[in-house]
């Protein structure tokens, strides 16, 4: 008896296993300016950073893979079109999306809420 529920609880933690929660970035986020950009994962374990409201909707303005601890890649300017490193962490319902230049001398970090 011990031994057959021993078994069933492997197999219903080996299946568990294969379910995994979304990914904390995922989902739509209220930028400074108002504007809302959805982030959603878009192939190769990176998660693309889209926005969908605003002068510049439809527009893909960021790409980023997680780290473990937070998350990295590039952020787009999408008024200038140039592109950055970026950087991103979360802290509650706050996204820190990071851009900086000339290897991280110079930065700015703009603080994005859940939607």
């Amino acid at each position: 008896m011990i031994r057959s529920t021993a078994l069933s609880l492997i197999v219903v933690a080996a299946s568990l296993a294969h379910v995994q929660a979304a990914d904390p970035i995922v989902g739509n986020w209220l930028t400074p300016k108002g504007q809302t950009a959805a982030i959603a994962p878009c192939g190769g374990g990176r998660f693309c950073v889209t926005l969908k409201t605003g002068t510049y909707a439809g527009k893909q303005i960021g790409a980023l893979t997680s780290t473990g601890v937070g998350y990295e890649g590039t952020v787009t300017d999408p008024a200038n079109d140039k592109t950055y490193n970026g950087k991103a962490t979360i802290v509650g319902s706050t996204l820190s999306m990071k851009g900086c230049v000339l290897g991280g001398l110079i930065c700015r970090t703009q603080k994005w809420k859940r939607n």
